[in-house]
C-alpha cells in the first residue's frame, strides 16, 4: 500500500492498540492520570496510537514498554474493533491484544497508575465503558481461536 493521502472528505480512522497483559490470574490495567485531557481517572488496558510507519504489533510492544517497562511473551492479536464516530470526525480502528508478563514488577508511568487486578473484580473502578465486555471476550479466548471483528457505534 502506498503512502498516498486519503482524498479530502473521505471517512478516516485512527489506528490504536489495546493490550491486556496477564500475570498469573491478574490483568494489568492503567488508571489514567487526573491531569490527562482524554479519559482522566478512567481505567483501561495498555495501549495507544499507532505511529506513522509503524505496524500494529510493533506499536503494541512499544506502548507496553513505554507505559509499563515490562517485557512480555505470547503477544496475540485477539480482535479488531471499528469504533464509529460522527461521520465528520475520525473513527478508531482498535487492535486488541493479549500478552503474558513474566513478572508483575512495573515501572511508574506518566500516563497514570498501573494496577494489577483480578478480571472479575472490576467493581469500584471507574473503567472505560467497554472494558468489562472486551476483557471478558479476549481473556476467554483459547490459544487457537482466530481474532474477532466487531463494530461499535459511539453514541
Amino acid at each position: 500500500m502506498g503512502n498516498d493521502a486519503q482524498p479530502f472528505g473521505r471517512y478516516v480512522v485512527i489506528p490504536r492498540t489495546l493490550c491486556f497483559i496477564t500475570c498469573g490470574e491478574r490483568v494489568l490495567l492503567l488508571r489514567r492520570a487526573p491531569d490527562r485531557d482524554l479519559w482522566p481517572n478512567r481505567v483501561n488496558g495498555i495501549g495507544g496510537h499507532v505511529e506513522a510507519g509503524e505496524d500494529v504489533r510493533s506499536a503494541a510492544l512499544r506502548e507496553i514498554a513505554e507505559e509499563t517497562g515490562l517485557a512480555v511473551t505470547d503477544l496475540r492479536l485477539r480482535g479488531v474493533v471499528h469504533i464509529c464516530a460522527d461521520p465528520q470526525r475520525p473513527g478508531v480502528l482498535l487492535f486488541l491484544f493479549t500478552a503474558r508478563a513474566l513478572t508483575d514488577e512495573v515501572r511508574p508511568s506518566p500516563e497514570g497508575d498501573l494496577i494489577w487486578v483480578h478480571p472479575e473484580r472490576l467493581e469500584g473502578l471507574e473503567v472505560m465503558d467497554d472494558l468489562p465486555a472486551l476483557l471478558s471476550r479476549v481473556l476467554g479466548m483459547g490459544d487457537d481461536d482466530p481474532p474477532f471483528f466487531a463494530r461499535h457505534d459511539r453514541g
